[in-house]
């Protein structure tokens, strides 16, 4: 009876998955090979015309190569992010985990704000056009940057809890100090939890979209996902472009969910379980 109940749960959750996912994705895939006057109907139908290369082409040229250009910087700003982020969230998440006190606490509690507090656009504007860095792509690293710190702090300072400290006295006595003793000892040993933040800081920076549109607005600055824009407008928008742009830009996070979802999963449990 219970293996049956078992297997009527799972049944139900793999429905469920097909049509929260799966029917989105297939609506998406015909209509991006569809023509234009078919694709405006937005169904399953058929296509009538296979225009595949013809839709990758239109894509790929439209407004003088932008998706080239906006690939180009997606992956200077997703590189930089995620290289900033992982080195600084493991940093202070083993100072964090191993010098508990009064100054501890309110670091705990300032990264924690940075989850909760929702962030506010203006006054990041400001602060941008203050230094400097508004309309660049530094300036967009930066905001990147601020938004995945804690939570890759909290899951550095998960795993980090797990490394006993008899570690860092061994390494201390040897002659390890500072930035040695977290190089040479502390951070090799976080390879899981590095992977895992890799691949979702990754992710999350590749598909972000409210960020570029807000504080890198301009055709040169144009990530991926801004450039859905290309293709709609008030009165005309191009379906089977715009489907079509959309499965090119989820090709790489796509990619990396299928190759490395099990190191995903394994990094968030060693730290959820040694945290």
């Amino acid at each position: 009876m219970r293996a049956v109940k078992r297997f009527g749960g799972e049944a139900v959750a793999l429905v469920l998955a097909a049509v929260i996912f799966l029917i989105p994705f297939a609506l998406m895939l015909l209509t991006a090979v569809k023509n234009q006057v078919q694709a405006i109907d937005l169904d399953f139908a058929w296509p009538t015309e296979w225009r595949v290369v013809q839709n990758f082409t239109e894509v790929i040229q439209a407004r003088d190569y932008v998706l080239l250009r906006a690939y180009v910087n997606s992956i200077i700003v997703t590189v930089a992010s995620v290289a900033i982020i992982v080195v600084f969230a493991a940093m202070a998440g083993f100072v964090l985990q191993r010098r508990a006190g009064k100054l501890g606490a309110l670091a705990n509690f300032l990264v924690l704000s940075g989850l909760i507090i929702p962030p506010a656009v203006v006054p990041t504007i400001w602060l941008l056009q203050g230094i400097g860095l508004f309309k660049t792509l530094s300036g967009l690293i930066l905001v990147e940057v601020a938004f995945g710190l804690p939570y890759a702090v909290l899951l550095f300072r998960a795993f980090i809890a797990a490394i006993p400290r008899e570690l860092d006295e061994a390494a201390m006595i040897d002659g390890c100090s500072g930035l040695r003793l977290f190089f040479k000892v502390i951070f090799p040993l976080l390879r899981p939890v590095t992977i895992t933040v890799i691949l979702t800081a990754s992710v999350a920076v590749f598909n972000d979209f409210v960020n570029p549109l807000y504080f890198l607005p301009g055709d040169g600055n144009a990530t991926v996902q801004v450039t859905l824009y290309n293709f709609q407008s008030q009165y005309n928008t191009q379906w089977n472009l715009l489907f079509m742009d959309i499965v090119l830009i989820t090709i790489p996070p796509l990619l990396a969910f299928v190759f490395f979802n099990r190191k995903i999963v394994a990094g968030l449990t060693a730290g959820s379980i040694k945290g």
